[in-house]
């Protein structure tokens, strides 16, 4: 199969005394997203999107929050470790379409900079990553800055070298 599509979906409750990372950017905020790593939805999101391509599970079957030694670690180790296996299947990222949730706090200043993460740690191209910020209109438990969510749709396709490796 030469392209793949998958879609990923994380959201967490905010709490107090937790910072709030969203693609790997700090976020000056009163609250922080709960969980078991760091609680970046974003970067959540994307693994399992990734993962849901490759049929290959989620999140919690290869980074469980029984694991002790996952407790607050960096999204961005997560998600490397699933491009790792990706790219491990001859796989490279086609494109990514993301959507944010939260009706606080205001993210586009730091929308460009999530991106940029993004992008690094795909070792893809700005015009393959598209990251989109909304709210929910005061709608809900995120309308109530309750919590944050991320959707991910990613297409990944057949490297030239899993193509070869094949033939």
């Amino acid at each position: 199969m030469s392209i793949r599509i998958g879609q990923g979906f994380d959201a967490h409750q905010l709490v107090p005394d937790r910072r709030l990372v969203l693609g790997g950017v700090d976020i000056p905020y009163d609250r922080g997203l709960e969980g078991h790593s760091d609680g970046d939805v974003v970067y959540h999101a994307v693994c399992d999107a990734i993962l849901g391509a490759m049929a290959d599970g989620d999140l919690g079957k290869h980074f469980p929050s029984s694991d002790e030694s996952l407790r607050g670690v960096d999204s961005a180790v997560l998600l490397g470790r699933v491009v790792e296996r990706m790219t491990g299947r001859g796989l490279h990222l086609g494109n990514l379409d993301l959507t944010v949730i939260a009706q606080a706090p205001r993210l586009a200043t730091h929308q460009a900079k999530m991106e940029s993460n993004l992008v690094t740690l795909l070792h893809a191209t700005p015009d393959r990553v598209n990251l989109k910020l909304t709210t929910t209109d005061h709608l809900g438990a995120l309308g109530r800055q309750e919590g944050i969510a991320a959707l991910a749709v990613v297409l990944l396709e057949a490297s030239q070298e899993g193509t070869q490796a094949r033939e």
